[in-house]
């Protein structure tokens, strides 16, 4: 799994013109499912997200986590981070999982984080969406199940 997680103020999701998820201090997660995936990628993935210590301390240093500072996750699927455009100049996304088995694996990536008590909005799984957001800092990570072990 891939995940483009940036610090944000605020963000939402648009689809077909309404809102469909938005949150305010939080994280926005653009989640992307490869082939071989399945839930002990969810559950590492999930774990670190919500522990990622890289809101701000009293000192202005990064070394709180979301839970601590009663932020909210807002989470996008987003199989194009399996973009493989090394070759030509349009993006393979073989890499990518079928769409029937990434959309289970975002849904248990939502419960697990969720589950941990963390506000939680989403985006559609395979529609077309608008996302603004506000990145704090700018404050952009990249994780990646494959370069966890």
């Amino acid at each position: 799994m891939r995940a483009c997680i940036q610090r944000v103020s605020e963000a939402r999701v648009t689809v077909g013109g309404e809102v469909v998820g938005s949150i305010g201090t939080g994280l926005v997660v653009l989640l992307g499912v490869g082939q071989g995936d399945g839930p002990a990628e969810v559950d590492w993935l999930a774990e670190k997200v919500i522990g990622l210590r890289i809101f701000e301390d009293d000192d202005g240093k990064m070394n709180r986590s979301l839970a601590e500072v009663g932020g909210a996750l807002l989470v996008v699927s987003q199989f194009t981070l399996y973009g493989d455009a090394r070759r030509g100049r349009r993006p393979s996304f073989s890499d990518a999982a079928p769409p029937e088995l990434a959309e289970r694996l975002y849904e248990l990536f939502v419960a697990r984080v969720e589950a941990a008590g963390i506000e939680t909005a989403t985006g559609k799984f395979r529609e077309h969406m608008f996302v603004s957001l506000v990145n704090d800092g700018p404050v952009t990570l990249w994780l990646d199940t494959a370069l966890s072990a």
